[in-house]
């Protein structure tokens, strides 16, 4: 596969509404800079027929388009990863297959790039045009990982990758994948650009509220330690009012007509439970260290061409 300067990645899931003038508009893009470039959609097991759409954009330009099906729906970010892997380009660029992201402003990533020479920019939108509660949910969530872990707080999935950070994406091992938490590990040479962000005009978005809950929570387990903290801080908070709670019981058994039994009974329950909270803290501090690592394949690819 001859290398390009610029490869496009699609991730697709039920986009067949979209990929022909998202090919289209990408192509007119790329001619008017006058630069080489690959459009890679990685279909994640569509149930619609963009695979079909796909194939026959494969035969209508065979050197600008690389199709690749996965065996089965893996998400976003490792249907992305994928087609990061088989970029075969200076510099990748990943975008929706969506249309809310005009490809036109490719060109704003490009010229970032050469200004800032960074090896990864990302495209953050003017206004977000997605439902309100759904721009609510994506704040908090850019804010957590800002204040737990290690992104910046900004991003979003129309970004371009310098090619010598996507290789360095074969060596992520991670259950679940946050590919803007994984890419941040790799440098800190990031840049911003503000583009424009487009109602939805075909087809409708892959991801219940359900789901982005559930991913989210997988996250913040697997990128963050602190659901374990909390459990930390909670048995020391516990172990305080378990301390409070002992000198009352003490007096008032020294002082007053007490029931037998009553004060080491509940000394002892509040005591134990803190103790446990607390322990399980530090050995989850421990734990949360060794990420899971089952040896699960991040997607399966089917067929490519």
């Amino acid at each position: 596969m001859q290398r390009v300067s610029y490869a496009i990645v699609v991730p697709v899931y039920n986009g067949a509404d979209s990929l022909n003038e998202l090919f289209r508009r990408t192509e007119h893009t790329m001619a008017s800079i006058d630069a080489t470039f690959r459009m890679v959609f990685v279909d994640d097991c569509s149930s619609d027929n963009s695979w079909e759409i796909i194939k026959a954009l494969k035969k209508q330009h065979p050197q600008q388009v690389t199709s690749i099906k996965l065996a089965r729906n893996t998400g976003q970010h490792n249907a992305t990863l994928c087609g990061l892997h088989h970029a075969n380009a200076d510099f990748a660029i990943t975008i929706d297959d969506d249309l809310q992201i005009p490809p036109e402003e490719i060109v704003k990533l490009i010229n970032c790039q050469k200004e800032s020479e960074a090896d990864l920019v990302y495209g953050l939108y003017v206004e977000k045009r997605h439902a309100a509660l759904r721009n609510a949910g994506s704040w908090f969530v850019n804010k957590f990982f800002y204040y737990f872990a290690n992104t910046s707080g900004e991003g979003s999935s129309f970004r371009l990758v310098s090619g010598d950070l996507a290789e360095r994406l074969r060596n992520v091992n991670q259950k679940y994948l946050l590919l803007d938490e994984v890419l941040s590990w790799y440098t800190s040479s990031v840049a911003n650009v503000q583009v424009e962000h487009q109602l939805r005009q075909k087809g409708r978005s892959g991801y219940s509220a359900f789901k982005l809950v559930f991913l989210t929570l997988n996250y913040i387990i697997n990128y963050t330690v602190l659901p374990l903290r909390l459990m930390t801080y909670l048995g020391i908070f516990g172990s305080l009012i378990c301390l409070v709670l002992s000198i009352i019981y003490i007096h008032q058994k020294l002082s007053y007509d007490v029931e037998l039994g009553f004060t080491s009974l509940i000394v002892a329950i509040f005591f134990s439970t803190s103790l446990i909270l607390f322990c399980l803290g530090i050995i989850g501090e421990y734990i949360s260290r060794l990420y899971t690592k089952d040896g699960s394949p991040y997607y399966v690819i089917k067929e490519i061409s």
